[in-house]
C-alpha cells in the first residue's frame, strides 16, 4: 500500500510541477528529479524498489510510442541521414570514446564493462529534451533533429550495452558480431512494428466504441515491446514502427477519433515522464547511500566522463554543421550557435539510470561485477550533470545565443500550408460530380464555408451558418460534399508534411484543425 500510496503521490506531484514548472519557466521533468530526490530525506519515508528488468518495458514503449506518433514515415526518408549519423554513429563514438577513458582511469573495470558504462551513458532522452526544449521556444528545426536522434539512439546504445554486458559476465571478448546483432534485431524489430501496426488497423476497424479504439493505442506499444524483446529484437524500434504504421493507416473520416486519441496521449506522456524522473530521482538517492563515503574517491573519473560526453557531442556535432554547410542540409546543425545549443540538449535519462541499474551483481566466477560501484557513480553523475544542469541554464543560454524564436517563421509557413489545404478543398469541390446534384444555394453556401478554410485552420473559429432551414437531402448532400473537400485538404497537408524542410509539428497543427473543423459539421 505504502508504494502505491508513493506512485499515487508521484502522480499528483507531476501535474504540480508543470503548473510550477509554467510559473518559473522551468521543464517539469528536472522538477520530478530533484523532488524524488528531496523525498528521500524524509524520515520514515518509504522504500521504493522496482526491478531494473521491468523500467524499460514498463516506461519506454508508451513513452516512445507518444514521441513517434509526431513523425511520419515520409519524415524518415527525408531525414535518414541525420538518423545514421546523429541516433547510431554518435553513440557508437560516445560509447568508444568514454569506453577508452573510463579503461586508462580505472584499472579494474576492463574492457567490456567499459564498453557496458560507455552504452549506458551515450544516449540522449528525447522526452527529457522535448519538455525542455519547448519551454524556451527553440526552432522548430532543432527541436526536429533532436526528436529524429532520440527514436533511435536507445535502440543502439542498449544493443552494445547487453553485448558489452554479455562478454563482461562470460569474460569473452566484444567482437565485430556486435554490428551484426543489431541489424539483424533491427530488422526483425521493423518486421515486428508493421505486423503489429497491421494488427492495430484491424482492430480499429472491427471496434466500433471510438473509447475503446483509442484504449487499443495503449496496448498495442507494451505488446510490440514485449514480443520484439521475446524475439531477441530491438523493442524499440518495434514500438517506433507499430506508432509509424498506425500513423500511416489513419483514415482521413476518423477526425473525431484523432482528437480524442491526442488528447489521450498527451496525458499518458505527461503522467509516465513524470513519474518516471520521479523513481529517477529515488534511485538516485538509493545509489548514493548504497555507495556511501566510496562516492568520493570516484568523483574525479566522474567528472572527467562528463566532460568527455559534452566535448564529444559538441565535436561529432561541429564536423556535421561543416558538412551541412557544403550540402545546405537543414536537417542538421548549420552553425556555431546551433551546434552550442544541440550540445547542450544532450541530456540523458530514463534509459542512463535503467541501464545502470540493470548491471548483475556478479559474472559466470561468482565474482563482483567489474567496476560496478564506479559505473554506478559515473552514470548517475551523468544524468545529473546532463539533465539538471542544462535543463536549468538552457532559457539563460538561449537569452545570451538570441536564438529564441518569436513563432514568425511558424505562423508564416502555417499560412502557406492551410492555403494549400484549402485550394485542394475547392478543386476537390469543382472536379466531384456530387456537387452537380446540390442545388444552386446550396453549391453556394458550401463554397462560402470553403472559402473561409484558410482562416479557420489558422485561428480555430468555425464560419457559415447551421444549415438547420435545409431540407434532409440538401443537407446530406452538402455534408458529403464538404466531407470531400476536407478529406482532399487533409490529403494536401499530409503531402506536404513529408517534404524535405517542411516542419511536421506545424503539418501537425494544421491538420488537428481540419479534424475538429471536419467534427464541427453537423449530423
Amino acid at each position: 500500500m505504502d508504494q502505491l500510496a508513493l506512485i499515487v503521490g508521484l502522480l499528483l506531484a507531476t501535474v504540480l510541477a508543470v503548473g510550477l514548472g509554467d510559473r518559473l519557466r522551468l521543464p517539469y521533468p528536472v522538477l520530478m528529479l530533484l523532488l524524488g530526490v528531496a523525498m528521500t530525506f524524509i524520515p520514515g519515508f518509504p522504500d521504493f524498489e522496482l526491478a531494473p528488468e521491468l523500467i524499460l518495458p514498463i516506461f519506454l514503449p508508451p513513452l516512445l510510442f507518444a514521441t513517434a506518433q509526431k513523425s511520419s514515415w515520409a519524415v524518415f526518408r527525408v531525414r535518414w541521414r541525420t538518423l545514421l549519423l546523429m541516433a547510431v554513429a554518435l553513440v557508437v563514438v560516445s560509447t568508444a570514446v568514454v569506453a577508452g577513458a573510463a579503461w586508462l582511469m580505472i584499472p579494474s573495470i576492463g574492457i567490456p564493462a567499459a564498453i557496458a558504462l560507455g552504452a549506458m551513458v551515450s544516449p540522449p532522452d528525447p522526452v527529457a529534451v522535448e519538455s525542455v526544449a519547448g519551454r524556451v521556444h527553440m526552432p522548430r528545426r532543432l527541436i526536429t533533429v533532436l526528436q529524429s536522434e532520440g527514436l533511435f539512439n536507445d535502440a543502439a546504445a542498449i544493443v552494445i550495452f547487453q553485448a558489452a554486458v554479455g562478454a563482461s559476465v562470460s569474460s569473452t571478448k566484444v567482437g565485430a558480431d556486435v554490428v551484426a546483432l543489431f541489424v539483424e534485431g533491427a530488422a526483425l524489430a521493423v518486421i515486428v512494428g508493421i505486423a503489429m501496426g497491421w494488427l492495430t488497423r484491424l482492430i480499429t476497424m472491427l471496434v466500433t466504441s471510438m473509447v475503446a479504439r483509442s484504449a487499443v493505442t495503449l496496448v498495442v506499444p507494451f505488446a510490440a515491446y514485449i514480443l520484439a524483446e521475446e524475439l531477441h529484437a530491438s523493442g524499440v524500434i518495434a514500438v517506433v514502427v507499430t506508432a509509424l504504421e498506425t500513423q500511416r493507416h489513419a483514415r482521413p473520416q476518423d477526425a473525431a477519433e484523432r482528437v480524442t486519441r491526442t488528447a489521450f496521449w498527451d496525458v499518458v506522456e505527461l503522467l509516465a515522464t513524470g513519474l518516471a524522473f520521479g523513481l529517477v530521482g529515488l534511485e538516485i538517492h538509493h545509489v548514493i547511500e548504497t555507495e556511501g563515503e566510496a562516492i568520493f574517491g570516484m568523483v574525479g573519473v566522474a567528472a572527467v566522463v562528463c566532460v568527455l560526453v559534452f566535448v564529444v557531442r559538441f565535436a561529432w556535432l561541429g564536423l556535421l554543421a561543416i558538412g551541412a554547410r557544403k550540402r545546405k542540409n537543414l536537417l542538421q546543425p548549420t552553425s556555431a550557435k546551433e551546434v552550442l545549443i544541440l550540445t547542450w540538449c544532450g541530456m540523458r535519462g530514463l534509459a542512463t539510470l535503467a541501464l545502470a541499474l540493470a548491471l548483475p551483481l556478479t559474472i559466470a566466477d561468482g565474482s563482483e561485477f567489474p567496476a560496478r560501484h564506479e559505473i554506478l557513480v559515473i552514470a548517475c553523475a551523468v544524468l545529473l550533470a546532463t539533465l539538471v544542469l542544462p535543463g536549468l541554464t538552457l532559457p539563460w543560454l538561449m537569452r545570451i545565443l538570441k536564438a529564441s524564436e518569436d513563432g514568425s517563421h511558424e505562423k508564416y509557413a502555417a499560412r502557406l500550408l492551410a492555403k494549400r489545404a484549402q485550394t485542394a478543398a475547392i478543386s476537390a469541390l469543382k472536379e466531384h460530380e456530387l456537387i452537380k446534384e446540390l442545388p444552386a444555394d446550396k453549391v453556394a453556401l458550401v463554397k462560402e464555408k470553403m472559402s473561409h478554410l484558410h482562416a479557420e485552420l489558422l485561428d480555430g473559429t468555425l464560419k457559415g451558418g447551421s444549415g438547420a432551414e435545409n431540407s434532409k437531402r440538401g443537407r446530406e448532400l452538402a455534408i458529403a460534399v464538404q466531407t470531400i473537400a476536407l478529406d482532399a485538404a487533409r490529403q494536401e497537408v499530409v503531402t506536404a508534411r513529408g517534404e524535405p524542410g517542411m516542419d511536421p509539428e506545424v503539418a501537425d497543427r494544421v491538420l488537428r484543425q481540419l479534424d475538429l473543423r471536419t467534427m464541427a459539421m453537423p449530423d
